[in-house]
């Protein structure tokens, strides 16, 4: 039955989860799967190729160090165009380059390393750009009511794409070789197909811009009513209104929310990889046994990483996500901050380090399905996808400075990949624990409550009902979770 009062978003809100959603959330998820497997693989392909090509120390760095910057620019890039152009055009456009530059490494000449690192790059590009418009596209699809929980629970599954890079390498590489493992980045290009064939635009991001005729199509189809017998937005007299054009400067307009998303994805970024960067080498030293037998130790600390991020799916539904990403900021740095003042004594018969590290792996690894959708849903609708941006390439300006500050404090000559030693797991890991403390610190004095909340269109703050919104029934307002 309709209702007058009712506007355009809060009628979308209302609708139930169709197939349509579930398969749309599916593609999405499997092309964020594909283009970590084509992100990570690179690892496997350097291992083979350094030695046939009498690769130095320096290009093979360049190789692999390339995608870390052109995810950092991507994902600027392509946060600034999805809130001007759109999620879903921008999205299937970064799983598409992702792909292509992928792939097209399995044809790269032999020796000619500089177009290796040029095609990792747009890997890299493509990786970064997918994730600052795909998971608005999904926090922005989502209903309130649900929104907190599914979107995630999306972030459980991407770790799988590393998983499946190792898998495929050890499987498959010495039977297709290092070009055929190359060629398996072809693969996101089925669900880019799909996602242009099923997914639509997201109605808030059309709202945003004054496109409410092509809104209304896509409300009606997801309620299943004539577009016709919805009501009009309250501020869309011919559809000619649109949102003012915005750029990265009005991310400063709220300042605490941008250095919140600086400061937690930095914190984030820096002590996972500086865990997974060091950690098999401590391992193997306070144990002493190899790099490998340790590397089997470290599964476990992987797997509790998979049950965090699954545990912090599930808790701002009871906490909240504000109260969450203290939980993950305090958690690494009482966890980090013992692995480090403690990492030698013995407990249960093992050092320390390797006992307080694998429940560590629930803060540092698990608290990222908590702090992903957050960023999307601290910016309004008109700057979500540059809020996304922002915090990837904070996330990956985190990735490349880790591992100088654990140079610098080990005092190791490799500034890309410092040796670890026991002498510096004290000073590390007390530096990782302070990331963790400012995510924390960050959380308790800039955070804001996401969770049951509507997405601004405008607003900076969550908590502000968009301006097109115009007042309901009670009955009908939006569901909280």
């Amino acid at each position: 039955m309709e209702t007058k009062g009712e506007d355009l978003v809060t009628r979308y809100d209302e609708a139930p989860l169709n197939a349509r959603y579930w398969v749309s959330m599916a593609l999405a998820v499997t092309t964020s799967i594909f283009d970590f497997f084509d992100f990570f693989i690179v690892g496997f392909l350097v291992a083979v190729l350094a030695p046939q090509w009498h690769l130095t120390f320096g290009q093979t760095s360049v190789m692999l160090l390339s995608a870390g910057v052109g995810a950092i620019v991507g994902s600027l890039a392509w946060g600034a165009l999805a809130d001007h152009f759109g999620r879903k055009t921008l999205t299937i456009a970064g799983v598409v380059l992702c792909a292509l530059g992928a792939g097209s490494i399995s044809i790269n000449p032999d020796g000619a390393w500089i177009l290796f690192a040029c095609l990792r790059f747009v890997v890299g590009f493509g990786v970064g750009a997918v994730a600052a418009v795909a998971l608005p596209l999904i926090v922005e699809y989502t209903p309130t009511r649900h929104r907190t929980i599914l979107t995630s629970v999306t972030v459980i599954p991407v770790s799988l794409g590393i998983l499946a890079a190792s898998l495929t390498a050890a499987t498959l590489l010495q039977l297709i070789g290092w070009r055929g493992l190359a060629a398996l980045g072809f693969l996101p290009l089925a669900p880019a197909i799909l996602i242009a064939v099923v997914m639509p635009e997201s109605v808030r991001w059309l709202v945003s811009r004054g496109r409410h005729a092509e809104a209304r199509r896509i409300v009606g189809r997801a309620l299943n009513v004539p577009p016709d017998n919805l009501p009009q937005p309250a501020i869309a007299p011919a559809g000619h209104v649109r949102s003012p054009a915005s750029s990265f400067a009005d991310l400063l307009a709220k300042p605490k929310l941008f250095w919140l998303t600086v400061i937690v994805w930095f914190g984030a970024s820096t002590a996972n990889y500086g865990v997974f960067l060091w950690g098999p080498t401590i391992v193997a030293l306070l144990m002493g046994v190899s790099p490998m037998q340790a590397a089997h130790l470290f599964v476990f600390v992987s797997l509790t990483g998979m049950l965090g991020r699954t545990a912090f799916s599930f808790l701002p539904q009871w906490l909240g996500r504000r109260r969450c990403g203290e939980i993950m900021g305090y958690g690494i740095a009482l966890s980090l901050g013992a692995a480090a003042l403690f990492f030698d004594r013995i407990i249960f018969g093992y050092p320390a380090f390797v006992v307080v590290l694998i429940p560590a792996a629930l803060f540092f690894d698990g608290g990222f399905s908590n702090i992903a959708p957050y960023s999307a849903e601290i910016f309004p609708v008109r700057l979500s996808a540059r809020g996304v941006g922002l915090a990837q390439a904070a996330n990956g300006v985190g990735k490349i400075s880790g591992p100088l500050c654990l140079a610098l404090i080990a005092g190791a000559s490799n500034l890309i990949t410092p040796k670890a030693t026991i002498e510096a797991v004290t000073p590390a890991f007390l530096f990782l624990a302070a990331c963790g403390l400012a995510i924390g610190l960050a959380f308790s004095l800039l955070g804001i409550e996401t969770h049951g909340k509507p997405l601004a269109l405008e607003s900076g703050d969550p908590a502000v009902a968009p301006r097109e919104t115009v007042p309901v029934r009670e009955h009908a307002t939006t569901q909280r979770a």
